[in-house]
């Protein structure tokens, strides 16, 4: 039969998809990708040469077959879009090969073609899979057209395919993000917990329904922010081991509640080469030519590409790390404070990274940057709980100790005032009154004579008492910390100092360096030391209190930024009974100066730069 011939073609069962004019001009394009070809399997010749010369002039990639043998190593080599497949074949039956293709590629189409108008064959192709059915002698316009509305119909149905897919992954990230909400809103978040929903995250950011992502890296900021340190990653080492791992986790559903459950089982070994690049991602908070630093300071994403971001070339150390040179870099960012970033690639599948990628992973960002400021807010609140508990029971077991301290420096004064004021007048009326007794002859008189001595004596002896009170004192010295003795001694004026708008920071580095001291006086050295700098602060301020060593001595340093002293009175500040105080008794001074000289220290006042006072105590290290 000539291919020319024009005759009617019976294909009834497809409806019509195509609502534009038939008759333009095809663009391949529009059907197919570049890499896409139609394949044309018929014994014929004649009719391979003309559906060929047809195809191409559309511009399609056309390739012909004789018979199954060759279909098949096309399927094989070609990606092919497109079978106009012969029902007689010299070496197959057409509607076998359609029962064994069409399960096989569900992206394929396939025009059956037949010599005979048989509407049961044509029935029995389409429930097979075949997309439609041409009976020969075929007009040329009504091919054109069949070509056209399957293709059409093939890009609609992987197109529909595409955005059930980009659904499905929407949902599934709304819905991540929701329990990642209600996880965060249900309670602060602890340590613990906040490292569970961060590797949550990066499970969200690298799973087959959520980013797609094949690597995650979190990367923090140190306590006192003078290091971006890598905290976690997730990821896999190859591909096979990525398809493992993400597997395991679809069949958990992906919901929340299985990932926390099992973000530390089999499905999230630890990786020793991921291990090895997290310990090695540290950068100094100052490196501003650092990208990673820049991301945290300007605020703004970085897509790196090919080892370049902007036309300069990134740091080789950090590529070597990440044995990666494409990749983003998110910042993590609270509204006082930057975080951290994290470090997204696809080192397995090389998968460019698109802009869509960003922003959802800028999305994931924002969670993760919640979850870190919900967890810091917690530590706050608890580390001031602790505080209050720490200050309520210093002060309930220290409470005597406080008033012993201002009892010890007014029994001070009192006793020195009594032993001038009172000890020498009594001691002349006891003289007198024994004097008298003797040359008194009468009873009477004598009785009052002897009361007189007698409650002279014992005025004399409550004298001695008193000032034995505060004299010399043993001390009881054994080896112990220092540190502990300091936080105490601070946490007795807590209250006061937040009445008084005193801020106070403590200096205390590693380690704790061990004296052998008294740690009774040692507390009432600095309990006096505290209360003088923070009397001096009337109006609010900052007592700073801070230790340095050196090779043989301990340095203690307690700083306030009070109203200071006269260089007239400094040199007098250790004299009994100086003050320049209106209330006050001058002796706790004096008392600092003698607990330090019994530990064989030395004790200085001087005036801050800043503005106050500076009180350094200087004791030795080994003093024993």
């Amino acid at each position: 039969m000539s291919p020319y011939l024009s005759l009617t073609n019976t294909h009834p069962m497809v409806d019509p998809l195509i609502t534009s004019n038939d008759n333009e001009p095809v663009q391949s394009s529009t059907y197919l990708d570049s890499d896409e070809s139609i394949v044309i399997v018929d014994d014929s010749k004649e009719i391979l040469l003309i559906f060929e010369s047809i195809l191409e002039g559309d511009g399609f990639t056309v390739y012909t077959a004789s018979n199954g043998a060759e279909l098949y190593q096309f399927l094989e080599q070609k990606k092919v879009a497109l079978i106009l497949l012969d029902i007689g074949l010299p070496d197959h039956d057409g509607t076998e090969l359609l029962k064994d293709i069409a399960p096989r590629y569900p992206d394929l189409c396939i025009i059956m073609l037949t010599g005979t108008t048989n509407l049961a064959v044509a029935l029995n192709c389409l429930r097979q899979g075949a997309d439609d059915y041409l009976a020969k002698p075929v007009s040329l316009d009504d091919f054109s057209l069949a070509v056209r509305r399957t293709l059409q119909k093939r890009r609609l149905m992987i197109d529909n395919r595409k955005y059930q897919k980009q659904l499905e992954r929407t949902n599934f990230r709304t819905q991540f993000l929701h329990q990642l909400n209600l996880k965060m809103n249900s309670a602060y978040l602890n340590s613990i917990e906040l490292d569970t929903v961060l590797q949550s995250i990066l499970i969200g950011i690298t799973a087959k329904e959520g980013l797609k992502f094949n690597r995650a890296f979190l990367l923090l900021f140190n306590q006192d922010n003078t290091e971006l340190q890598g905290k976690m990653a997730i990821g896999p080492s190859s591909k096979a081991d990525a398809n493992r791992v993400w597997n395991e986790i679809k069949e958990h559903n992906l919901h929340l509640t299985d990932i926390l459950n099992k973000v530390k089982t089999s499905c999230m070994k630890d990786d020793s080469e991921l291990k090895s690049i997290i310990e090695n991602l540290k950068v100094s908070a100052s490196d501003n030519h650092q990208i990673l630093i820049q991301a945290c300071t300007n605020r703004l994403s970085i897509h790196v590409q090919k080892g370049h971001y902007d036309g300069h070339a990134i740091s080789d150390i950090l590529l070597k790390i990440l044995q990666e040179d494409t990749f983003i870099i998110t910042p993590l960012f609270s509204p006082n404070k930057s975080l951290g970033v994290i470090i997204a690639d696809n080192f397995v599948t090389a998968h460019p990274i698109s802009e869509d990628d960003i922003n959802s992973l800028e999305m994931f960002a924002s969670q993760a940057s919640l979850a870190i400021e919900h967890s810091h807010l917690y530590k706050n609140m608890q580390d001031k709980i602790t505080e209050l508990e720490a200050v309520t029971q210093e002060l309930e077991k220290n409470k005597d100790l406080l008033i012993d301290a201002e009892r010890y420096s007014a029994l001070g004064h009192m006793s020195a005032q009594l032993v001038h004021a009172i000890r020498n007048p009594i001691t002349s009326i006891g003289g007198i009154a024994r004097l008298l007794e003797k040359k008194c002859a009468d009873e009477k008189t004598q009785k009052f004579l002897d009361m007189m001595i007698m409650e002279s004596s014992r005025i004399e002896s409550t004298l001695d008492d008193l000032f034995n009170f505060v004299g010399e004192e043993k001390p009881e010295k054994f080896t112990q910390p220092l540190y502990p003795l300091i936080r105490k001694s601070i946490m007795l004026f807590y209250g006061t100092m937040k009445k008084q708008s005193i801020h106070y920071q403590e200096d205390l580095p590693s380690p704790d360096p061990e004296l052998f001291i008294d740690p009774k006086l040692i507390r009432q050295m600095l309990l006096h030391l505290i209360r003088n700098g923070i009397e001096a602060m009337t109006s609010g301020g900052a007592l700073t209190v801070s230790c340095k060593k050196t090779e043989y001595s301990i340095h203690i340093s307690i700083e306030d930024t009070g109203s200071g002293m006269g260089a007239a009175n400094l040199k007098h500040v250790t004299d009994p009974f100086f003050t320049t105080k209106t209330y006050g008794t001058g002796m706790g001074l004096t008392l600092v100066e003698k607990i330090v000289e019994e530990h064989q220290g030395k004790f200085i006042l001087k005036h801050n730069e800043t503005g106050g006072m500076v009180a350094e105590i200087i004791l030795p290290k080994n003093n024993i």
